[in-house]
């Protein structure tokens, strides 16, 4: 059974940073992209970063790009967004997703598997 599991998330204050970690068990976690999502309350989850199988490729939304990093360790079977000059706007449950591919994709229905979520909140 896949398993994964967000952590790292929390209060931060504008312009600050956070990490996000997700772990995954249960599946080839290499041949596999990974995905982070977010939603914020009354909005529809939206697309944030994805990283393709092999780490080499990467894919952001607009309003992330250039703040956040997405990467990932093959060997301990981890995904890392790294944030980094923090918005209100940012404030969101974020959720670590495990691809049905090894490509990036910003289409929720091109993963398969999703962590519970961990809460992020941006606010002074």
């Amino acid at each position: 059974q896949v398993q994964l599991v967000e952590s790292g998330g929390g209060l931060v204050q504008p312009g600050g940073s956070l990490r996000l970690s997700c772990a995954a068990s249960g599946r080839t976690f290499s041949n596999y992209a990974m995905g982070w999502f977010r939603q914020a309350p009354g909005k529809e989850r939206e697309f944030v970063a994805s990283v393709s199988w092999s780490g080499r490729s990467t894919a952001y939304a607009d309003s992330v790009k250039g703040r956040f990093t997405i990467s990932r360790d093959n060997a301990k079977n981890t995904a890392v967004l790294q944030m980094n000059s923090l918005k209100p706007e940012d404030t969101a449950v974020y959720y670590c997703s495990l691809g049905k591919a090894g490509w990036v994709s910003n289409q929720g229905n091109e993963y398969d598997y999703w962590g519970q979520g961990t809460q992020v909140t941006v606010s002074s």
